[in-house]
């Protein structure tokens, strides 16, 4: 379990019964190894089981326990608790969920409406290209496919749209990007000029700006 560490987590909590919004403070003594998402599963058994979260994978593929810590987007399931005092430089954390959603409980978000502005990207296939003339397969240059794979490596788990201030602002967001870059890259995707226009278009990369998050 590593060292002990006597944690201070300072939660946003939201009861959408009474529509009510506080924050709860939370002292729970932990091992320096274990992750954000052991640390609310502890909370859950010793003190407080109504206390809302979510996680499935629990290990930085499923992208559900992405959450606001010290202001920072992070997935729970990545941080370790002796990682995150050593990179905020305390015991002390705040936990809020993202923005980029409705709250639905606690640190439940509606990501249904967040995956809305990915779906404006059109993440499928618009028109399926012929085959090569080769055979039947649709083949990636492999001075394309290290840009492919690493596009593709995305979970959606809408960190990076919380962190750009540009997604707040009309933007589709970083990873509607991607997922629109992703079918650029596609040699089954025929409809490249489509792809372009999603692109370029008043809520794409135009009204991207620099958030150095």
């Amino acid at each position: 379990m590593g060292k002990l560490h006597s944690l201070t987590l300072k939660i946003h909590r939201y009861d959408p019964e009474q529509k009510k919004s506080w924050v709860q403070e939370y002292e729970i003594n932990v091992g320096g190894m274990l992750r954000f998402t052991d640390v609310l599963r502890k909370i859950n058994q010793e003190q407080d089981s109504g206390l809302a979260w979510i996680s499935s994978c629990e290990h930085a593929q499923c992208g559900s326990c992405g959450v606001v810590v010290n202001g920072k987007p992070l997935l729970m399931c990545e941080l370790l608790v002796q990682n995150a005092v050593k990179q905020f430089k305390t015991t002390t954390f705040t936990l809020k969920p993202l923005s980029i959603a409705p709250v639905l409980r606690d640190l439940i978000v509606d990501l249904e409406k967040a995956y809305e502005r990915v779906h404006k990207a059109k993440p499928y296939v618009i028109k399926l290209a012929d085959p090569s003339p080769e055979g039947d397969e649709h083949r990636i240059p492999p001075r394309i496919m290290e840009h492919y794979v690493e596009a593709t490596r995305c979970i959606n788990c809408f960190c990076c749209a919380e962190a750009c201030i540009s997604s707040h602002r009309h933007f589709l967001g970083p990873n509607a990007m991607l997922v629109n870059i992703v079918r650029l890259f596609d040699p089954k995707e025929a409809a490249k000029k489509e792809r372009l226009d999603i692109l370029y278009a008043d809520n794409g990369v135009a009204r991207c700006h620099t958030s150095e998050a």
